[in-house]
């Protein structure tokens, strides 16, 4: 259940990301990750902490309740 959001949550932060023309490093670099630890969000890869969600919702210029 925990993994199937994760997925859910990564696709979102992807699509939000693209719709952007963002590249996966620039939203990275402006919350302070490496583009590798940005993939494995994505790809659900790694269980994060809500801080880097709310660092995520601010590089895409969102607010966090549209990445759900």
């Amino acid at each position: 259940m925990v993994l199937e959001f994760r997925k859910q949550l990564g696709k979102r932060i992807r699509e939000i990301r693209e719709s952007k023309n963002l590249s996966r490093e620039e939203v990275a670099f402006s919350c302070n990750f490496s583009g590798s630890y940005m993939g494995m969000i994505e790809r659900a890869e790694y269980d994060f902490k809500i801080s880097k969600l709310y660092k995520i919702a601010k590089a895409l210029d969102i607010d966090i309740k549209e990445l759900f």
